[in-house]
């Protein structure tokens, strides 16, 4: 099978320059263009040395995009839906990294994101990108949507329980990096170091996503934590079917995650350094012993499991590989 091409469209952020890293170095994929609009003629080492990729930043330019081609949108969120729009009509299939496409409903744009969604055709068509639920349709997708980082750490530690539990609330910590390279009083290193901060308590715009896939309402609360990379969900729900058994617990996680390569069902509250820098996602719930209630825990690396990697297990799946090839 000839190696996929796949352009990179966003390629110096933190997202996408990981994500063209890996692509670069990945067996079976090709790197083709990658753009960044305020960097454009520069290397991307340059910019991101830690990746040593050498390849020069292009300004951004569809005409260089061919029908068939995998193109991967890291572009931030309201800014990446006119491109994937353009993209698809030139018969590219496209993964967008950004939110633009993974709320289904065109109506929770506005309040949630800012801008009214020029294509909600194409909504309707793109498929969430977490393969954990959606795999088959990933694979035939014009449009997959990667997940957000908040949402997929802790979508995956819930899922198993999808349908036999209500009251969620989600409590979210995430390093640094998940605010992206733009820098901001709230990620200066004199705030963040020695601190751990709330912020948009009951408006976080990743809500909505896990309501989505959830098929419920949560309480959500993210939080900043000093650290480069990684995420951790706790989530507490209670319990409503009535046929779960805490015993059981365990054994129903390991077999809803039977044949998901990345997600490990660990015996304790995992912590973030066991992903870190990987695309692998740990989960572990514990049943309250007063009955009733569970608490479960999902931990990922948020430029890893959580974008650019997540990105990676994607396009493979479009591009007919094994979801696991170039990734660890």
């Amino acid at each position: 099978m000839a190696a996929a091409t796949v352009h990179v469209f966003g390629a110096a952020g933190f997202a996408g320059a990981q994500l063209a890293a890996l692509i670069d170095r990945h067996p079976a994929l090709e790197l083709g263009v990658i753009t960044a609009r305020g960097d454009a003629g520069r290397r991307l080492v340059d910019v991101a040395p830690e990746h040593r990729v050498t390849r020069v930043l292009e300004e951004p330019d569809v005409g260089a995009v061919g029908p068939g081609d995998l193109v991967a949108v890291a572009y931030p969120h309201a800014e990446a839906a006119a491109l994937v729009s353009e993209l698809v009509d030139r018969g590219a299939r496209v993964l967008d990294v950004s939110a633009d496409h993974r709320l289904r409903d065109p109506a929770l744009y506005p309040a949630v994101y800012g801008f009214a969604h020029p294509r909600p055709d194409l909504l309707a068509e793109a498929v969430y990108g977490l393969p954990e639920l959606y795999r088959e349709a990933i694979r035939a997708a014009r449009v997959v949507a990667n997940p957000g980082c908040y949402p997929e750490a802790s979508l995956l530690a819930l899922l198993p329980l999808r349908g036999a539990i209500a009251d969620v609330v989600i409590d979210s910590k995430s390093g640094v990096s998940g605010a992206g390279r733009t820098p901001s009083a709230t990620v200066h290193y004199s705030h963040a170091t020695d601190n751990v901060t709330p912020y948009k308590v009951y408006s976080h715009r990743h809500a909505p996503e896990i309501e989505q896939e959830l098929g419920l309402p949560v309480t959500f609360t993210p939080h900043l934590v000093p650290v480069d990379r990684g995420l951790l969900s706790t989530c507490y729900a209670r319990l409503t079917d009535g046929a779960l058994h805490p015993d059981d617990l365990l054994d129903a996680y390991r077999a809803f995650y039977a044949g998901h390569p990345f997600v490990e069902v660990v015996e304790a509250p995992p912590g973030m350094r066991a992903v870190q820098r990987t695309n692998y996602a740990q989960v572990h719930p514990v049943a309250d012993p007063r009955g009733g209630r569970v608490t479960a825990f999902g931990v990922i690396d948020n430029l890893g499991k959580g974008a650019a990697g997540q990105a990676v297990q994607n396009l493979n799946l479009m591009a007919g590989r094994p979801e696991t090839e170039g990734l660890v």
